[in-house]
């Protein structure tokens, strides 16, 4: 621990510190208990009175389950260079995490399965995505990158197509928030929360994480000629990540949920794959 006595900190830190510490709902007592540091260090180290040394830091940010990203926020305040690198999900050093999700993908046909930022904008996806979402509507006419919720909920895309509309909706209102990097709900995400919320047939309450019902799952239900198919997802993520684009990502693979999705999914994808393209 470096203690500066008679000089303060920019409070950039301990603010930062605070608000990790309340949202994770930890006094400085608890917080002290978690690290083996000192409640009085923490008091000084959130007054400004004392710079933590960077393995210090990075402890309290480990017990506070503090995401990569606002981890190197945290040093960055602490006067400390980041540790965690914020390169691109596609940059070379992120090359054998990105074979692997290919292979994943790959195997996950003839289902659809994609691969998703914290916003959910999809990065890469399986044959069987692009050809699925085309049964029900043009996904050329979708501008890049393509975000899955708005997807879900625009007239305009499969929103008209989805049998159990309040029941998804919901359900993709509480996966935002269980499904948050550091199950933190940022500014970008309240903004992509607030724009689902302006699209037609969309109640406020939904945004509201509830408990729903006592199903395993909540199954998305489509019509397709008159047809009901009913899937479920499995999302996967990154374990132990050391970049920030690692940790952000997630995979989204969808299952049939009964038999005769299986069977109609199987005749429709066939169906797709010999229409002729435009």
């Amino acid at each position: 621990m470096k203690t500066n006595p008679g000089t303060t900190m920019t409070p950039d830190l301990g603010t930062l510190l605070r608000y990790w510490r309340n949202v994770r709902g930890k006094s400085q007592l608890d917080l002290s208990l978690d690290t083996g540091i000192s409640q009085r260090q923490i008091s000084f180290i959130e007054s400004g009175r004392s710079v933590p040394g960077r393995d210090t830091l990075m402890a309290i940010a480990g017990a506070l389950d503090v995401p990569l990203r606002e981890r190197n926020a945290l040093l960055l305040a602490a006067g400390y260079a980041p540790m965690f690198s914020e390169g691109a999900w596609d940059s070379v050093e992120m090359r054998s995490v990105t074979d692997a999700l290919t292979r994943i993908l790959r195997q996950h046909e003839p289902y659809p399965a994609l691969v998703m930022d914290r916003y959910w904008n999809v990065l890469m996806t399986n044959q069987a995505a692009p050809l699925f979402f085309g049964c029900f509507l043009d996904m050329a006419a979708r501008q890049a990158p393509r975000n899955m919720l708005h997807l879900m909920f625009d007239p305009e895309g499969m929103r008209p197509f989805v049998a159990n509309w309040p029941e998804v909706a919901r359900g993709l209102f509480e996966r935002v928030y269980r499904e948050s990097i550091g199950r933190v709900v940022d500014q970008r995400t309240r903004d992509l929360l607030t724009a689902l919320l302006d699209y037609p047939d969309v109640e406020s309450e939904w945004k509201n994480p509830v408990a729903i019902g006592f199903m395993p799952v909540i199954p998305l239900g489509f019509v397709k000629d008159g047809r009901r198919l009913n899937y479920f997802s499995m999302i996967t993520t990154v374990g132990t990540p050391q970049t920030v684009a690692a940790q952000e990502l997630r995979i989204e693979c969808m299952f049939p949920a009964d038999e005769a999705t299986e069977i109609h999914h199987a005749a429709m994808m066939d169906a797709a794959s010999h229409r002729p393209k435009p």
